[in-house]
């Protein structure tokens, strides 16, 4: 036997393998429809938004630091010691000069980071749209978008500094064993639940139960919750004492990293909730004769553009 047909057995034995069990023909699944949907162009889209929304947003972060640590130089001397200070294009200035409030300064970064902040939203909406085969003509108007986006860029923006702090101050804790950090992570782990929640119930017009998407925002909650542990260890612990030019290099191309895989993430995890709702699998991995997860999703298609095509 040729090695390309002993080859295509192997493959042949795994494909009905993957289908005959829910535990491997589920995530298979997930993964075939995420590479359908391109959805990692997508992931970049929302990643290049969310990195140009990140520095304005420290611009703020500063300023409002500097206004309400005025007066306080310990707790002012600490903040500066902390990983903020490595971060690039701010970092050299703070530890120059400290912190001071600006409010030219302030005017700028609320600006830049309403803009990236509704370019990070928007694009989401575009993905959530594309993962649920949402057609163009059901699509919300550009105003309606705008104002939605604007609803869920002040709400998620409070709930990811919020976990990031609860994170933050559980792994910081000390002297308290092991309950205090773990009430924290607890604590930022379904703060984080219940935001994928209510962001993947509202970032598409499909009319979706909470049930409906909690799998994939438990999914995406604890892997964000991950990524925000792994992000401030690699500021705070893996930077410390790198050169500026180095070290400036490492955090953008970190920053950059760590959006996309988080944007990644999310949308796999909102795979993840449209093969179940939708009974999207299992999916048949070689030519042949389509399985009834494949049939499902042909269905649904060609409903989708039939309903289209009657309302165009």
């Amino acid at each position: 036997m040729s090695p390309g047909r002993r080859l295509k057995r192997v493959v042949e034995r795994f494909d009905r393998l993957q289908r005959g069990h829910r535990w491997l023909g589920f995530p298979l699944a997930v993964v075939k429809k995420f590479h359908d949907d391109d959805a990692g162009s997508l992931a970049a889209l929302v990643a290049y938004y969310g990195f140009f929304s990140l520095f304005p947003l420290l611009l703020v972060f500063v300023t409002v630091l500097g206004i309400v640590l005025h007066g306080h130089p310990g707790l002012e001397h600490r903040i500066l010691d902390s990983a903020l200070a490595r971060f690039p294009v701010i970092g050299k200035d703070l530890r120059v000069h400290g912190l001071s409030g600006n409010g030219v300064a302030l005017g700028i970064g609320v600006g830049g980071s309403l803009w990236g902040g509704l370019g990070v939203i928007n694009a989401m909406q575009d993905a959530m749209e594309t993962v649920w085969d949402v057609p163009e003509t059901k699509r919300l108007s550009y105003v309606r978008s705008s104002v939605r986006a604007f609803v869920m860029l002040v709400l998620m923006g409070s709930a990811i500094v919020a976990t990031t702090i609860l994170s933050g101050v559980a792994t910081g804790v000390s002297g308290h064993g092991f309950v205090a950090p773990l009430a924290g992570i607890a604590v930022a782990a379904m703060v984080n639940v219940a935001l994928f929640v209510f962001a993947f119930r509202v970032l598409t017009v499909r009319r979706l139960r909470p049930r409906d998407v909690f799998p994939g925002a438990v999914v995406a909650g604890l892997v964000f919750l991950v990524l925000q542990a792994l992000g401030g260890y690699y500021i705070g612990h893996q930077l410390k004492g790198a050169g500026e030019t180095y070290g400036t290099f490492a955090v953008v191309i970190g920053l950059l990293s760590w959006l996309y895989l988080q944007a990644q993430v999310s949308l796999l995890a909102a795979e993840v909730n449209v093969v179940r709702v939708e009974g999207l699998w299992p999916r048949r991995l070689v030519a042949g004769l389509a399985t009834e997860g494949d049939g499902r999703g042909a269905d649904r298609v060609v409903d989708l553009r039939e309903e289209e095509s009657v309302r165009t």
